[in-house]
């Protein structure tokens, strides 16, 4: 049913850095005009990330494996080019636990590294041992401290809050917390919080 904006003022609030506004309904539509188109924009900083030819399978998976994530636009080269042909799916677009990625088909001229990771902070064993899994169980492998490596070679380290927690406690928890770590593939949760009490 139409709504005459006009003719029907409503009072919206709206808290904003603890004050209270009020405002018409004509006035709310607008504001909510703006948000949208804020909310559309392309963000500043985009981790882009190279693929051979994989991005949209690996986009998938990540966001089928962490909350808060999502595939937001597919797009296919518009001519050929050295990794790929015309109609290639060339760039993916995604985010990762909110994070905006790019996954980039460029071809196999380069190949991922752990310079770079992305770190997942969990909350308890459960988090902690299921996106272990997932990743490792579909074709990653096992690292040491945390770490592990997606079937593309994207690391990833899986870090709970207990760990970050102990090592920035400082003086001997943090040393006990640490040495326990260091022989650990996956983050025993319950152990390093036994090393940290001592």
């Amino acid at each position: 049913m139409a709504t005459n904006l006009s003719r029907r003022p409503q009072q919206i609030s709206t808290s904003t850095a603890g004050a209270l506004i009020r405002t018409d309904a004509k006035s709310a539509v607008f504001a909510l005009i703006e948000h949208t188109e804020h909310t559309n924009m392309k963000p500043k900083n985009t981790i882009c990330l190279w693929f051979d030819k994989h991005a949209h399978e690996a986009a998938r998976f990540y966001t089928a494996t962490f909350p808060d994530s999502e595939v937001t636009a597919v797009h296919e080269a518009p001519a050929d080019y050295p990794g790929g042909k015309k109609g290639d799916v060339l760039t993916v677009e995604f985010t990762v636990l909110g994070i905006p990625c790019l996954g980039l088909n460029g071809g196999p001229a380069f190949g991922h590294s752990e310079a770079f990771s992305f770190q997942i902070a969990t909350e308890t064993q459960e988090e902690t041992d299921r996106y272990w899994n997932a990743i490792v169980g579909n074709g990653g492998t096992e690292s040491q401290c945390g770490w592990c490596k997606d079937r593309w070679g994207l690391s990833w380290q899986i870090t709970p809050r207990a760990l970050t927690d102990a090592l920035a406690a400082g003086g001997s928890e943090a040393k006990r917390a640490f040495e326990a770590m260091m022989t650990m593939k996956k983050i025993d949760i319950a152990a390093i919080e036994a090393a940290r009490r001592g």
